[in-house]
């Protein structure tokens, strides 16, 4: 969405009110394609001494797996877009401010960018998913499986006295 900040930038006081869906159906965040319904943003760009402050907030559903066990799941977030736009930065090491040469301003790559730094390493159906056995592939939120469990094999023999000892 190309947001026209002419009218914000040359009122002081003035906003703007926006909202719109944004598509990212083709993009893939590690290998699968997630975005399965649009990403809903919302929010308000408005002119505050001569800079537009833009606060907004992106919500989405995702359709993926638990990196843990695998079980499908569909997670939702609410991601905060605040950012302060000005039309001449002095500082360009300052990446506080986004420069907006042309008074119009395509939100959609910012959009993208916040939500993609702003999604969580690894995706769990819940927070202590136990995931899978990485012998036998039972789910260990189902209970414990049979596997007897591997011996490091630097501790080898201490695992054989250990052993001699019960017996």
């Amino acid at each position: 969405m190309i947001l026209d900040l002419e009218p914000i930038f040359n009122t002081e006081g003035f906003g703007q009110d926006f909202s719109y869906s944004l598509d990212l159906s083709e993009e893939q965040l590690d290998s699968v394609r997630p975005f399965t319904s649009p990403v809903n943003v919302a929010g308000r760009a408005e002119n505050q001494t001569g800079i537009v402050e833009l606060h907004a907030a992106a919500e989405c559903t995702l359709s993926l797996f638990c990196d843990r066990c695998a079980k499908p799941i569909t997670p939702t977030f609410r991601i905060p877009i605040d950012h302060t736009l000005v039309t001449s930065i002095n500082d360009e090491t300052n990446d506080a401010l986004l420069l907006v040469e042309d008074l119009r301003f395509d939100l959609d790559p910012l959009v993208r960018e916040d939500l993609f730094l702003s999604l969580p390493a690894k995706f769990l159906c819940r927070p202590d998913c136990k995931g899978l056995c990485p012998n036998c592939g039972q789910d260990l939120n189902d209970g414990p499986c049979a596997c007897k469990r591997a011996v490091d094999p630097r501790l080898a023999a201490l695992a054989a006295l250990l052993e001699e000892e019960d017996e």
